[in-house]
């Protein structure tokens, strides 16, 4: 039983992976059962509506899984239905594995001034009683060692190679070299440290969120084209010349991977994920001026860009985390009320 707060019709990293990895599960021979929030009464996200979170769903959540009598239970995210797992494990004695996929304590550093160090006593308290709280990178492994966790596992992540692949650049009539962003247009992702970057070519950004209104009448040299999906966005990452990804704060980043296998190199600043996804100089370029990365990956091979793509297939990365996973044998149970 995979819990995650992150669900379709959201479109992100964290559902595309955890989509895939249930896919290959299943190939592997398992059951997989998903709760997710559109099986329970939702309300919209502050300051993300489109996001919607479970409302209440303990006594829900506890009859679905009693039901599935689930072998192995993963916490994919920490909302509602996240601690509403962890709670249904510790009061019955399961163990559990959790995964760690967005770095909460910048994100929230970004939009009020709570102290990064309160953020991660809380992401300890909801991982520590983990057996294993997965990580995608060996940067996101020591940071969070740093601050004090203990049961930390890899689990990288894939991309689909017959999806992603190299394509016509004539897909798309804008000025060249273009300059490509994919993801949320969200504070946190940073999207304005690309859309200042001096460029001689076109701009194209790929994605949708809060921030997108201002952004437009922000950097109307700009092309932007909402969400693009499967084969549609595959075509227009193939199209571009170079992905820009200027993030500051991702445990990975999806869409790195996915212009590799387009065979479309990758700017980014030298910060946790992206120095553990991208070959500095060989996959595209890392650098604090991320304009100069963004000139300089243009005269990188795309043909090396694919070839690392092709060593990271979704069946390796499901295999990773399957064996993360631990049988959820009874123990003697928890009085949460002092957890």
């Amino acid at each position: 039983m995979i819990v995650s707060d992150a669900w379709f019709p959201q479109t992100n990293g964290v559902v595309q992976t955890l989509a895939r990895t249930g896919v290959w599960l299943e190939h592997f021979g398992h059951e997989v059962r998903f709760v997710t929030p559109d099986r329970f009464r939702s309300l919209p996200c502050p300051t993300y509506p489109e996001i919607r979170l479970a409302w209440m769903p303990y006594r829900r959540l506890c009859a679905i899984a009693d039901a599935f009598a689930p072998e192995a239970i993963h916490i994919a995210t920490e909302g509602p239905l996240g601690l509403a797992a962890r709670r249904y494990c510790l009061r019955r004695g399961l163990a559990f594995t959790t995964s760690y996929h967005t770095q909460f304590p910048q994100y929230l550093r970004a939009r009020i001034p709570l102290p990064v160090s309160v953020s991660y006593r809380m992401l300890r308290w909801f991982h520590g009683r983990a057996t294993h709280c997965m990580v995608s990178t060996e940067s996101i492994r020591q940071e969070l060692e740093e601050n004090g966790f203990n049961n930390i596992a890899r689990w990288r992540r894939g991309v689909d190679t017959q999806m992603f692949k190299p394509g016509a650049k004539s897909f798309l009539m804008l000025p060249r070299p273009l300059a490509l962003y994919v993801g949320r247009l969200a504070v946190e992702k940073n999207i304005d440290a690309f859309l200042k970057m001096p460029w001689e070519g076109g701009k194209l950004v790929i994605g949708d969120g809060p921030e997108r209104t201002r952004l437009e009448k922000q950097y109307p040299d700009a092309t932007f084209v909402g969400y693009r999906f499967r084969e549609d966005l595959a075509a227009h990452i193939a199209a571009s010349d170079v992905m820009v990804f200027p993030s500051l704060t991702d445990t990975f980043g999806l869409v790195n991977l996915e212009a590799m296998a387009c065979g479309v190199p990758v700017a980014a600043f030298p910060v946790a994920g992206p120095r553990d996804v991208i070959l500095d100089g060989v996959t595209g370029v890392l650098g604090s001026d991320l304009s100069q990365a963004a000139r300089q990956a243009l005269l990188l091979k795309p043909d090396d860009c694919r070839e690392y793509a092709l060593r990271c297939g979704w069946d390796v990365c499901s295999r990773e985390f399957e064996s993360n996973l631990v049988r959820s044998v009874r123990h003697p149970p928890t009085n949460v009320n002092r957890r």
